[in-house]
């Protein structure tokens, strides 16, 4: 690449792991719009960090604007950002063909509320839904259940809040 070639960047993100009292961990399913397959289309929240907020800001909000979920309390934060490059038929969407991939800065949460309060269809603020679909799931699953491309970070995730989960 030339140095008059514009690199693309990684798109700076945030992803959480929510966790309940028995050390299960929150996933949703994304909505079969999203392109995902039936059985790859589970994922953690996350989401991107808006300018002038910081990771853990962001963390919270996106939590918040993907289940409703404001009972939570930080219980970790990674101590790396981990990146991953979007395949080619990702990279044809017009919000991620600017970026090459994403880097992500996680945070683990242990939900402290009822389950009634997370309302993945009606999310708050007006935000369209994420998900059409939530559960608890072990840590063992979840890198067998995300889209392919992401499973290095989760493992990566899981390596490093694993301890934390059940």
């Amino acid at each position: 690449m030339s140095s008059s070639t514009p690199q693309k960047l990684y798109r700076p993100c945030v992803g959480i792991m929510l966790l309940n009292p028995a050390g299960r961990v929150w996933i949703g399913k994304r909505h079969p719009d999203t392109g995902a397959d039936e059985t790859h289309a589970w994922q953690m929240p996350q989401g991107g960090v808006d300018r002038g907020e910081t990771p853990l800001e962001a963390a919270r909000r996106e939590l918040y604007e993907e289940t409703s979920i404001r009972s939570a309390s930080l219980i970790a934060e990674a101590p790396n950002w981990v990146s991953y490059d979007y395949p080619p038929e990702v990279t044809k969407n017009r919000r991620t063909m600017r970026y090459r991939g994403q880097t992500q800065k996680w945070f683990a949460f242990r939900f402290e509320g009822q389950e009634a309060e997370i309302d993945i269809l009606n999310p708050p603020d007006g935000h369209n839904p994420e998900f059409c679909e939530w559960r608890w799931a072990r840590a063992s699953e979840l890198a067998g259940l995300v889209i392919p491309f992401k499973r290095p970070t989760y493992e990566a995730v899981i390596d490093t809040f694993g301890r934390l989960t059940s």
